[in-house]
């Protein structure tokens, strides 16, 4: 019924079918338009985390600007005239942008013990290097051995100085809770292009003073710029490569123009619907979605050369037939196989939607649209352009046979015990390498090194205190006892108590310590740059204080009488008195090897309770690393309890198509092995697994059963016919085989074009899901006859 109506509606209405495909393309075509990329860091973050809450609070309340960073390295000494005429020149062309808010650079560090003035002198009047009558060697000393400023604007070793170029805040964002979501769609927009000028302006800047000395940019800004270029390049690098791979191997195949215009057809027509669907829908491509064009490619064309391939097979064993009747017959044979390989594909890309990562869910979301679209499309312009077209133009020379699927049949027919000790090893080694299996988030290693991108990060990584931000908030019980303040000599310049304000009764000896205490603690472990605290400010003051340690009391008087400039710029970023609370800034070195996030965040967790003696509630961790790690530990988990629907899921499929336990059973164990393979591989390499490569085994098995169901499915019309096991399974090499070794070729090949991306995880997704698309393909090639002939699941 279903066939006597799909004929009625679609093989004999080919021209108005043709039509309306045409009315939908350009329809669809027009929305496509409204297609948008992401690279936001927020599209790598879990919904409704509630450490990203947190630490929006944690910004809101100690203050957090964007910005971007320069490190610079003269080409003479850093304080020669030289040097520091080229660094104010590029501080005030920098300064001079419209969207720049302030330009911090080492000529802006106060020096403070550069004179023999007094303490309050110095401060309110305090000298830079920038000033005349300052002593240059010895207030370039002083930053060196600043617990403040060194490995954070100057490195240890004094020859590269950072610049931090503070941004402008987005006025249109204060009030953007009342915002409608369009509005809120259209503001990003606008950012993001602000934001491409603001990183192309900056740089042209940076190319003008080429000559002073190397410059590296950095920021979050300039990464999420770059990726988004990144995005763009892979989008049109995959889409073309594949494209262009696809004719190459069509015209290998078939050596005919009109199998190379049919297929290409039904690709083009799938990926324009799907790229309007998602201006209508407003769905953003994002870095891990890149390749969703690519994959729609593939997957078309896989669907595509299984019906040509058919086609031509029943045109030769059919000669008198017309083309309608070989369409007819084409279409009714190959709806149902097509239709599982496209249900388990779909299956397996849903998977993904349990990840709770938005991109994720999205990515997820555009496989199955993108896949529905490719069945509707393969069975509905395909045939109508074949009907189209004369007789004469079809038909392809008689093909030679397959050397590699006769092969392939000859080692499944007297090879048995060889296949399944191959299989043997692979599952121990899988088992091994699964077990080494790890996941981490090594941000600078996802670009490769000739990138400004890896070449900042790694500078600012090595010189400049690490990367990373990561935040300690310590909190004090509420009720503390006010330690009385008393005149001290030290101080008496300053004024009398009657000026002191009752803020300065929170710095209690308690609350000092603490503070110290957990700032060494993270200042001694090796994977953490530079730590910033009220220490770091106590350790200064003391500096200045003739290295004699500050009691409470001057501590108080001292936060009292510093002018604002300074204490808004380095005092209240880590103390807030208000809320009874101590912020410790660290940041992370992240191109440290062997680091390992997870690990280290439970560390500090676990020593701040067991060796430091803090509550549970008297600290908390904040910031990036922590959304980051909490993205991966989140994904490990989902994938994996996943792969196990996924593998459910696809084996219960099977037993609906195949009504049968045991065909079912040998039908899904040479995916899973191949997927399990890949796996193995991965933790054997001990490359761990990030957003991308975590996907693999789920789209590897959705992918990679279609081979089965189409090799099955034929074995059975085929068995049914000749009743002998040998003959059908020559046969089945012959045909389908071919079919299933062009398709997976295509898919295989057409993953190693990911290989040309500049981001890491995205190359390790095509080189690992193309590998094991291959072992799928040799494994239904060898192990799954090798299972039939020896369980004869179709009766003696």
């Amino acid at each position: 019924m279903l066939a006597q109506l799909y004929q009625n509606l679609v093989l004999k209405n080919s021209k108005i079918v043709f039509g309306l495909l045409v009315i939908a393309i350009i329809s669809f075509g027009y929305y496509s338009k409204d297609f948008r990329l992401d690279a936001s860091s927020e599209t790598l973050l879990i919904e409704g985390d509630p450490d990203l809450t947190y630490l929006q609070e944690i910004n809101e309340r100690y203050g957090s600007k964007d910005f971007l960073i320069l490190t610079y390295a003269p080409n003479e000494g850093m304080i020669t005239n030289n040097s520091i005429n080229n660094l104010l020149s590029l501080k005030y062309k920098i300064q001079s942008l419209s969207w720049v808010h302030s330009v911090i650079t080492l000529l802006d560090v106060p020096l403070l013990s550069n004179s023999e003035a007094s303490l309050q002198e110095r401060l309110e009047k305090f000298k830079t290097l920038k000033d005349e009558d300052v002593d240059r060697n010895r207030g370039f000393k002083e930053i060196l051995n600043s617990p403040v400023f060194r490995n954070f604007v100057i490195s240890e070793d004094g020859d590269t100085s950072g610049i931090i170029v503070n941004i402008k805040k987005n006025k249109n964002l204060d009030n953007i809770q009342d915002k409608s979501k369009e509005e809120i769609e259209k503001l990003k927009d606008q950012i993001k292009k602000q934001n491409h000028k603001n990183i192309l302006e900056i740089r042209q800047v940076i190319e003008s003073y080429d000559d002073i000395g190397k410059i590296y940019l950095g920021g979050i800004p300039m990464i999420a710029d770059d990726m988004m270029t990144f995005i763009k390049n892979d989008i049109v690098v995959f889409g073309l490569g594949v494209l262009l791979f696809i004719i190459a191997t069509l015209w290998f195949v078939f050596r005919k123009l009109i199998w190379i215009i049919v297929p290409i057809s039904s690709c083009l027509f799938s990926v324009i619907i799907m790229m309007g669907l998602l201006g209508i829908l407003g769905w953003k491509v994002t870095v891990i979605s890149s390749n969703f064009i690519a994959l729609m490619l593939i997957l078309t064309m896989a669907m595509n050369i299984h019906m040509s391939t058919r086609f031509l097979q029943l045109k030769k064993n059919f000669p008198t037939k017309n083309s309608f009747e070989i369409i007819s017959l084409t279409t009714n044979k190959m709806f149902w196989p097509i239709l599982y390989a496209v249900l388990t594909t779909i299956f397996a890309f849903l998977s993904l939607i349990l990840s709770g990562i938005k991109p994720i869910i999205d990515f997820g979301w555009m496989m199955t649209f993108g896949l529905i679209t490719s069945f509707i499309i393969t069975f509905t312009l395909l045939p109508s352009l074949l009907n189209f077209t004369p007789t004469k133009n079809i038909s392809v020379k008689e093909e030679q046979e397959s050397k590699i699927t006769n092969f392939l049949s000859f080692v499944s027919l007297n090879n048995k015990t060889m296949i399944f000790a191959v299989t043997g090893i692979i599952i121990i080694l899988s088992v091994i390498g699964i077990s080494k299996l790890e996941v981490e988030n090594s941000f600078i290693n996802y670009f490769n090194k000739d990138t400004e991108i890896y070449k900042g990060m790694k500078l600012i990584d090595e010189e400049l205190g690490g990367t990373t931000p990561l935040e300690v908030i310590l909190k004090f019980p509420q009720k503390e006892k006010k330690e009385k303040l008393d005149d001290d000599d030290e101080f008496d310049d300053w004024g009398d108590e009657e000026n002191v304000n009752e803020d300065s009764y929170w710095f209690t000896k308690d609350k000092i310590d603490k503070i110290t205490s957990v700032h060494n603690y993270l200042d001694s472990l090796p994977q953490v740059g530079k730590v910033l605290s009220f220490s770091s400010i106590i350790d200064v003051a003391t500096q200045l204080n003739n290295d004699k340690p500050l009691g409470t009391l001057e501590m108080g008087v001292l936060y009292s009488k510093i002018p604002k400039s300074i204490k808004t710029e380095i005092i209240d970023p880590y103390i807030s008195i208000e809320d009874n609370e101590a912020r410790i800034s660290l940041r992370i070195i992240d191109s440290q090897e062997n680091l390992r996030r997870n690990d280290l965040i439970n560390k500090i967790n676990f020593d701040l309770k067991n060796k430091l003696g803090l509550e549970e509630s008297e600290f908390k961790l904040a910031g990036v690393l922590i959304l980051f790690n909490n993205l991966l530990q989140s994904l490990f988990k989902s994938q994996i309890l996943t792969l196990g629907l996924v593998m459910a899921g696809i084996f219960s499929m099977f037993i609906v198509l195949f009504r049968n336990i045991r065909l079912s059973l040998i039908g899904v164990i040479p995916n899973f092995i191949a997927a399990f393979f890949i796996l193995g591989i991965i933790g054997l390499l001990g490359i761990p697994l990030d957003m991308m490569t975590i996907t693999i085994a789920a789209i590897t098995i959705g992918i990679a059963v279609d081979n089965s169901i189409h090799y099955i499915y034929r074995f059975k019309e085929e068995f049914n016919k000749i009743k002998d096991y040998n003959k059908t399974l020559k046969i089945c090499h012959a045909t389908v085989g071919v079919a299933i070794l062009n398709t997976s070729l295509t898919i295989v090949f057409g993953f190693s074009i990911l290989v040309l991306s500049k981001f890491i995880p995205t190359i390790y997704f095509g080189m690992f899901t193309g590998l094991a698309m291959l072992l799928a393909m040799i494994s239904v090639l060898t192990l799954l006859p090798s299972l039939i002939l020896i369980v004869k699941p179709f009766g003696k």
